[in-house]
């Protein structure tokens, strides 16, 4: 006489399980805004007087490594036992990030900015590719119809002189491409088999990022650049500016990995593109900046196409948490 398995019990997450979830996300997404936008001005400003992006990467990377060690020593987080296989994996990944970056740097100066722009603002589109064609993954309809206007409206908003060559084409695609590879992979990184904290990856991370930007400033000139730029204009005031523009990336990156880790990957590229409309926002608000009708509409419908997004996430959210699901509890505390 064969005996039943155990029967699992049916369960589903509670409406108010789900609102905290959802505000949690909306929390995170927030100050990642609050630091992506901190950190992009901030830029802007150190570079006009520092004009090393290579060396400024570094220093990046480099406050993270402090950062991460601090808050190690500290107890925040611990190391997680590593194969050879998995410890290549994650230099691959740090080859991504600074691949990345030189791939945006170099097609920068083969293509005009206003290009660069609306080709980059197709980060959401090969980032649904990545996981539709990679993962096997099923979207809505509505969601690829909230994503339209998301893309449409960062190409009217920076419209302008688009002018590129055959190579600039080719590598502004290709980082665009890679800037959705990037995103999928920290998600995966975290959520997937190796489930690092956002702090533990960035610890591992940072150290091989660093020294990646250091060989990209070498070959790039920018080491013996800053050779003559030391003696001449580098005082204690940039040396403070440097150091505070270093601590608020590590900030970024933290809530950058912890918000993509919570929200996805593809929320995490349509913010990408709602931050490049506020920063247009802000440079009107603070810097004067001229725009035209064709402009506005651009800001308008990026911002209304993120807004319709998440009205899309939200409703797929609530009817995901509203099915039954067959997993024991003890699953979901494993999992959370």
């Amino acid at each position: 006489m064969s005996s039943a398995g155990p029967v699992l019990p049916l369960h589903a997450s509670s409406p108010q399980q789900a609102a905290d979830s959802l505000r949690t996300k909306y929390i995170w997404l927030a100050v990642y805004f609050f630091f992506n936008l901190a950190l992009t001005l901030y830029n802007k400003a150190v570079l006009g007087n520092f004009p090393f992006p290579y060396v400024l990467t570094g220093i990046h990377t480099l406050c993270g490594t402090l950062g991460c060690l601090y808050f190690y020593f500290r107890g925040a987080f611990t190391l997680t036992p590593l194969s050879d296989r998995e410890n290549f994996t994650l230099f691959l990944f740090s080859l991504l990030y600074t691949i990345n970056i030189a791939i945006s740097n170099v097609s920068l100066n083969l293509v005009t900015v206003p290009f660069h722009q609306i080709v980059r603002a197709m980060t959401p589109l090969f980032t649904v590719l990545i996981y539709v064609i990679g993962f096997r993954k099923v979207y809505s309809v509505m969601t690829y119809v909230s994503l339209v206007p998301v893309v449409a409206g960062v190409g009217f908003a920076t419209a302008g002189d688009y002018y590129f060559t055959a190579m600039g084409f080719i590598l502004t695609l290709l980082g665009a491409f890679l800037a959705a590879l990037k995103t999928v992979a920290t998600n995966r990184v975290q959520t997937g088999r190796l489930k690092l904290s956002p702090l533990e990856l960035l610890f591992r991370m940072s150290p091989l990022a660093f020294l990646q930007c250091i060989v990209y400033a070498y070959f790039t000139g920018e080491i013996s650049g800053l050779r003559e730029y030391w003696p001449i204009s580098m005082d204690s005031t940039m040396m403070i500016k440097l150091i505070l523009n270093g601590a608020i990336a590590f900030g970024l990156n933290v809530v950058s990995f912890t918000a993509n880790k919570k929200t996805g990957a593809l929320t995490m590229t349509v913010a990408a593109n709602v931050k490049q409309i506020l920063t247009i926002v802000l440079a009107i608000l603070f810097f004067h900046l001229a725009v035209t009708p064709m402009n506005a509409i651009g800001i308008i419908l990026t911002l209304a196409g993120g807004a319709w997004y998440a009205k899309v996430e939200l409703e797929s959210k609530q009817k995901t948490s509203a099915v039954p699901d067959l997993r024991p509890k003890e699953d979901d505390a494993v999992k959370a």
